[in-house]
């Protein structure tokens, strides 16, 4: 009887006993660090928010406040059957979800083919925003910016630009004794001094060609230290334009630069000015950016905050008191307050000059001229309002301060 002979390959067994272990080995390797990566990441999440408060982007309050109704309502779907119309869009599809992590990790957006070179032009870049204070507007959204305009139609802007002086509108007597004793106390003006309104703009269609040397948001910061004057509060409005005839190698990515030269010298003319408005316009449709309040058409209002300011709470704290009267006497006609970063300019929107020194956009480029001047003598009031408040907070420290 024979025996049936068996072959034992030992070679083949140490090859597959080394194979597994070798990738035992990477397997607790990747583990290890995952969960090293992880901790530390924890770590360094604790530690940024118990100590770093320099900007509000991170806020969580923010971020729970820019979420929207559908996106909330998706997360809820998530969890509660039938609670998801699938008819509609999900937000946590497939490639949605792709997005969002391409997004996150590379700071592009797949659907915009501008943000592949955005990053590398200077002036191209996106803000990036978070909602700090919420609004009664209906139809709620956050600010968004343009890319500023194109070459061509800052050289016509340039070549348009003569010494002729701005238009605008014509001042109204004080109806009120001057409160601030004479003292010019509010500087209005405007970094992207060009942008305009396309319903004033004769022949232009394109929101991206809404520039105009003459016509444009100056008439708007104009109107705002008119009433702030017929209010009683000194004013001192800018109707400087930057384009490249006023200043030699212009480039629009530095306009804040250029603006905050502007701020010095206002501020060494007028030693007394503590409030400082920089007007904008935004770049949204115009069912963004209006509201009928009364029967007529307002241009709403974003107030921006500039998150790369390390004392922005005191910016943010002013502007809440201004919205918080534009609320009260005209609901939906504030669009909230927005923080952004800024990858061009000074990333603080020269609000670091003073804490009483925000941005306010009025309007996009398909308001009318008379929307945006409903808004700013709304604006007025309120401004007014805060620094007659103040005034008066003020005067018994001054008193005192006499008779000591």
């Amino acid at each position: 009887m024979k025996w049936p002979a068996f072959v034992v390959n030992l070679a083949r067994i140490r090859r597959t006993l080394q194979n597994v272990g070798l990738m035992s080995r990477v397997l607790a390797l990747l583990l290890f660090l995952s969960v090293f990566f992880f901790v530390l990441l924890g770590i360094g999440t604790s530690l940024k928010a118990r100590y770093d408060t320099s900007s509000p982007v991170t806020s969580m309050k923010g971020l729970a406040a820019a979420v929207t109704s559908g996106f909330f309502a998706d997360m809820v779907g998530m969890e509660v059957p039938h609670f998801r119309n699938e008819e509609e869009s999900f937000s946590f599809s497939q490639r949605n979800v792709f997005s969002f992590v391409f997004r996150m990790l590379t700071d592009l957006n797949p659907n915009d083919p501008k943000t592949l070179i955005a990053r590398e032009v200077p002036g191209l870049s996106a803000n990036k925003t978070v909602l700090l204070r919420s609004s009664q507007a209906t139809n709620g959204s956050a600010p968004e910016d343009d890319y500023g305009p194109s070459a061509s139609v800052i050289d016509k802007l340039g070549q348009q630009a003569q010494a002729e002086p701005q238009p605008e509108p014509p001042a109204e007597p004080a109806a009120k004794p001057p409160v601030t004793a004479g003292k010019n106390v509010v500087f209005v003006y405007q970094s992207h001094s060009t942008e305009s309104y396309l319903p004033e703009l004769k022949g232009v269609k394109e929101p991206d060609e809404a520039y105009d040397d003459k016509i444009n948001v100056t008439l708007v910061g104009a109107r705002l230290a008119a009433n702030l004057e017929k209010n009683g509060i000194g004013a001192v409005h800018s109707n400087k334009v930057y384009t490249a005839a006023t200043i030699k190698d212009f480039r629009y990515p530095f306009s804040y630069k250029y603006s905050l030269k502007t701020l010095q010298e206002a501020s060494v003319t007028h030693p007394d000015l503590n409030y400082y408005f920089d007007i904008h316009r935004d770049s949204q449709n115009r069912d963004k950016t209006t509201v009928n309040i009364g029967g007529k058409d307002y241009a709403q209002v974003y107030f921006i905050i500039g998150a790369k300011n390390p004392n922005w709470k005191q910016n943010e704290q002013f502007a809440n008191q201004i919205h918080e009267v534009l609320e009260a006497k005209y609901p939906g006609l504030s669009k909230g307050i927005h923080a952004k970063t800024a990858n061009e300019g000074n990333g603080e929107y020269n609000q670091s000059f003073s804490p009483n020194s925000i941005l306010i956009e009025v309007g996009g480029p398909y308001n009318s001229l008379e929307e945006c001047y409903r808004t700013t003598d709304a604006l007025s009031e309120a401004v007014s309002q805060i620094i007659l408040n103040a005034q008066k907070v003020d005067k018994p420290a001054n008193n005192e301060k006499k008779t000591s």
